[in-house]
């Protein structure tokens, strides 16, 4: 009997210990950055209640399918993840493409996608590639800072972004927020229509985004904003960036 009452004071503190604990957000960075790009985006959830992990991911020296495959995964085992009532994600650029990339090595592996899986938001994602990637695929310097990845980010059919393929229907709801300023005029010239100045808007959708915002930000700052970072919030809460 008293074995029977030790099991079910276990049971019920752990029902309770998930109860109160709150949502886990990931945090990921864009290419050849580092945890403290998303340092606002941090401090804004962190005082929300979240408990937020902010990642910074090897981008420039491992390939996207071995950050998602081994890497990715590492660090939500690391972190205890499965423990939350719910998982998000908040990305900037390349970011996106790591947990897309996620999505897809689980899919063809046949593992299912985490029960607790909430809501992710992308901020300025290269969905469809960028031209910049495209343009300069064979600059040295170039080259050198975005490593094994950048090249592989253009815009092709064949492109990683866009060989990844829709938004997966179980993967919880996706919101996505896009820029339309930029201040580097060496790239404007490139882009047919509205753009950050890396990424062009119509390149940041992907098929089976839940809502999708402009944004008067450039690529860079985008995740700096006191705006993108209520918008964030509010997609996190309830699935939309619409207001009240």
């Amino acid at each position: 009997m008293r074995l029977r009452h030790i099991f079910v004071f276990f049971t019920m503190s752990a029902a309770l210990h998930a109860a109160t604990s709150p949502d886990t957000v990931i945090l990921l960075h864009g290419l050849g950055m580092g945890g403290w790009a998303m340092s606002r985006i941090e401090q804004k959830l962190a005082g929300e209640g979240y408990r937020v992990v902010n990642l910074t991911c090897p981008s420039r020296t491992i390939p996207v399918e071995t950050l998602a495959r081994e890497w990715l995964p590492a660090q939500l085992t690391a972190h205890d993840v499965a423990a939350a009532p719910r998982l998000h994600f908040v990305t900037h650029s390349m970011g996106g493409i790591v947990v897309r990339a996620w999505h897809d090595d689980l899919r063809q592996r046949g593992i299912a996608i985490p029960a607790n899986l909430g809501r992710t938001v992308m901020l300025a994602p290269p969905n469809q590639g960028t031209v910049v990637a495209e343009k300069l695929a064979g600059f040295l310097p170039f080259q050198w800072f975005t490593g094994v990845n950048g090249h592989r980010l253009g815009t092709a059919t064949d492109s990683l972004p866009i060989s990844l393929g829709p938004w997966p229907a179980n993967a919880g709801e996706l919101g996505i927020l896009a820029g339309d300023r930029w201040f580097n005029p060496l790239f404007i010239f490139w882009f047919d229509g509205p753009n950050d100045g890396t990424v062009a808007v119509t390149h940041t959708h992907l098929a089976g985004e839940r809502a999708h915002r402009v944004l008067p930000y450039s690529h860079t700052w985008l995740q700096w904003r006191e705006t993108t970072l209520d918008f964030v919030s509010k997609f996190l809460r309830t699935g939309t960036f619409d207001s009240p």
